[in-house]
């Protein structure tokens, strides 16, 4: 019979997903995850198996928890669609802001992992998920931007599929940028620059 857990697996997920998102999954070592989430190796593998199975689930976790945060924004009726994108934009930054005074940059697991093609090919699951965040967050930018079209806030043009393209494009560039040390306050003037193409 398996011994009961001793840990709350939502806090583990939220804290190893904060390794990966920074270090990526090469550069997490288990002795870093155990140290995050607070628990024993045997504990944290006895859950989750391995650092692969773990990298899954807290790649499945955080995509959930980063698209609710953006679904609240992107939903919300008492703001303009150009407004809500606006806010997105702003939310990102002051993440890589708040990151950057603890001497890193936030990061992205999403970001991270499509941009590392072999973690992709050792789980088809990790594809299945980013396929499936990619669908989902896109979805809710095109909702945003038909809300800025009914309001007078967004123009007709581009097709709202194109749009939401784009401001997914401006948001996945103020990830990588943070990572070569710029101050967010710089692409974040550059991605509202690109969003006046979409509001104006």
């Amino acid at each position: 019979m398996a011994r009961p857990r001793t840990f709350d697996e939502t806090a583990v997920l939220d804290a190893v997903a904060a390794q990966f998102r920074v270090h990526g999954f090469a550069d997490t070592s288990t002795e870093q995850l155990c140290e995050a989430a607070d628990v024993r190796r045997s504990s944290l593998y006895n859950a989750f198996t391995s650092k692969d199975e773990l990298f899954v689930r807290a790649l499945e976790h955080y995509a959930a928890t980063m698209r609710g945060r953006q679904e609240v924004i992107l939903t919300d009726a008492s703001l303009t669609g150009a407004e809500r994108l606006r806010k997105l934009v702003d939310a990102i930054v002051d993440e890589e802001r708040a990151a950057r005074s603890e001497g890193h940059a936030a990061g992205c697991m999403g970001v991270h992992t499509l941009m590392n093609p072999d973690l992709r090919a050792r789980d088809e699951r990790i594809a299945r998920i980013l396929d499936r965040d990619l669908h989902l967050r896109l979805g809710m930018l095109e909702g945003a931007i038909r809300a800025g079209r009914a309001d007078g806030s967004i123009p007709e043009a581009p097709e709202a599929r194109e749009g939401a393209l784009l401001v997914n494009t401006l948001v996945s560039g103020i990830r990588v940028t943070a990572r070569t040390g710029v101050p967010p306050e710089m692409p974040r003037r550059i991605v509202l620059d690109g969003l006046r193409s979409l509001l104006t």
